[in-house]
């Protein structure tokens, strides 16, 4: 009997990850979307991923019942219980993350209205380029438990943070010289600023994995502190 429980825990665990991965597939597709439709001028584009957020809102609340289940019927220890708060952190982060692009979305639904050009959104063409990376990278590190990914991503969230700097310096300097871009300069700073969150939530998934793994918290550590807890 006690074998058979531990072998279907196995099958609840091995399951619950897999869900996980499932709605990170769809939250990564939802970011690439958000951006392409921002980039491209394209309001079809634009239009579904906004309709479609209840998509990842569902799963999280799914994932999270089934964390609960886990929790109250199996009443998991040590690296197990480890194992399922992680993966309660990580659903929080994706449902975020799944926000933001959302708001890349409808910014990119709010450019189009104001009949702006596609060579306009050159600001965050390679912001969006490097989150979704990012983004993907750390979900890669999540199926693999892989830590020394989830390092190397943790570290590219600063290089995330001064690309938005230097955009934030770019476009405010662009509004001072005229004033008429106003308009369409914020809404690239909110797509901006939502392109930078998912970077931090990103990071944040990662510090999960090397939780789990090495059983040390990262937070609020610089990535030499970071590199010495880690690999010395």
């Amino acid at each position: 009997m006690n074998e058979h429980i531990s072998q279907q825990f196995n099958v609840e665990l091995d399951d619950l990850k897999n869900q996980v991965m499932t709605m990170g597939g769809l939250v990564e597709n939802h970011v690439q979307s958000a951006c392409t439709a921002l980039v491209e001028g394209d309001a079809a584009l634009a239009e579904r991923i906004v309709d479609e957020d209840f998509k990842i809102n569902a799963m999280e609340v799914a994932i999270d019942e089934k964390c609960t289940y886990i929790i109250a019927r199996r009443q998991p220890t040590a690296g197990d219980l480890r194992l399922v708060l992680m993966n309660i952190k990580t659903i929080t982060d994706l449902e975020r993350i799944g926000d933001e692009a959302e708001k890349v979305a409808r910014m990119a639904g709010e450019l189009i209205d104001l009949g702006a050009m596609k060579e306009h959104y050159v600001e965050i063409r390679h912001l969006g380029d490097h989150v979704r990376k990012m983004l993907h990278d750390a979900l890669d590190a999540f199926t693999r438990m892989d830590v020394e990914a989830a390092v190397t991503t943790v570290a590219e969230d600063k290089k995330v943070d001064l690309e938005y700097e230097a955009i934030m310096r770019q476009l405010i300097t662009r509004m001072m010289e005229d004033p008429r871009s106003i308009h369409r300069s914020l809404n690239v700073i909110w797509a901006a600023r939502a392109l930078e969150r998912i970077g931090d939530h990103s990071k944040n998934i990662c510090e999960y994995v090397i939780y789990l793994v090495k059983g040390k918290d990262i937070r609020h550590l610089d990535m030499k502190e970071v590199e010495k807890s880690i690999f010395s």
